[in-house]
């Protein structure tokens, strides 16, 4: 019989942290080219400054930040599981770190609307 781990908690801090990496990754390339707008076309960027203050942009900066935050943590988690020896509250750790994450994307997102 063949034993599956995709319903172990921290099977789904595994698949966050991938998807959050991937989220960050995709997201760089288009912040870097906002950066060069304020260089090369500043009107380009003041547009997209104003655009910014669209309520769902702050939604999706939150979503940004509470990826940033988990994949921080996430990196930790796995940085624990190298070096320290396995414990039983490992579960524990990770549903804090996502809980950690939520609360600092979540003081982002007060202080953005």
């Amino acid at each position: 019989m063949r034993k599956t781990y995709r319903g172990h908690p921290l099977w789904f801090a595994y698949l966050l942290h991938r998807v959050s990496g991937l989220a960050l990754a995709l997201f760089l390339p288009a912040h870097f080219y906002l950066l060069s707008l304020a260089l090369t076309a500043p009107e380009r960027l003041d547009y997209f400054l104003n655009f910014a203050e669209n309520p769902l942009v702050k939604i999706a900066e939150f979503g940004l930040v509470f990826g940033l935050a988990v994949h921080m943590f996430g990196g930790l988690r796995l940085l624990a599981l190298e070096w320290l020896p396995w414990s039983a509250n490992q579960k524990t750790l990770a549903a804090s770190a996502v809980a950690v994450s939520f609360l600092i994307s979540g003081t982002f997102f007060l202080q953005a609307i």
